[in-house]
């Protein structure tokens, strides 16, 4: 009689999935700035509109930061630049959890209140990138 090894939760399977598209998807944007070449997707509100959206920018700024370029990074999109490391413990967290099978990073829970007060920091920022006068242009991208 043979003893089987439990399969791995479909979580795990999930987050090995999305650490493993990850880094090639990084290693193309290390390679291959945003500016240079026409194959990365261009924002579908910036063509259709022409107004700058709170992600227009962010593939531009990862591609800095990629390069350790932090001042350029902030120029392309702030908000990208500064929620990044929030981001990236949040997916940590959540990617940790799903492999161990219980948290291992701590967490902060959202109320209510800090997402709509996230959802109109977002408002906020897509509105003044958007306004053609200087100090507000230094927000485009």
């Amino acid at each position: 009689m043979q003893l089987r090894a439990a399969a791995p939760p479909v979580r795990a399977l999930w987050a090995a999935a999305a650490i493993a598209a990850a880094a090639p998807a990084a290693l193309v944007l290390y390679r291959y700035n945003p500016l240079a070449v026409s194959f990365y997707p261009r924002c579908i509100l910036f063509v259709a509109t022409g107004i700058y959206c709170p992600g227009c920018g962010a593939l531009r700024a990862a591609h800095a930061l990629l390069h350790g370029r932090i001042l350029t990074a902030l120029d392309y999109n702030g908000l990208f630049v500064v929620a990044l490391p929030f981001l990236a413990w949040a997916i940590a967290a959540q990617g940790l959890e799903a492999i161990a099978g219980r948290p291992v990073l701590p967490t902060v829970q959202l109320s209510g209140r800090m997402a709509r007060g996230i959802l109109w920091l977002f408002i906020v920022f897509t509105v003044l990138r958007n306004i053609p006068v200087y100090p507000f242009s230094i927000l485009a991208p």
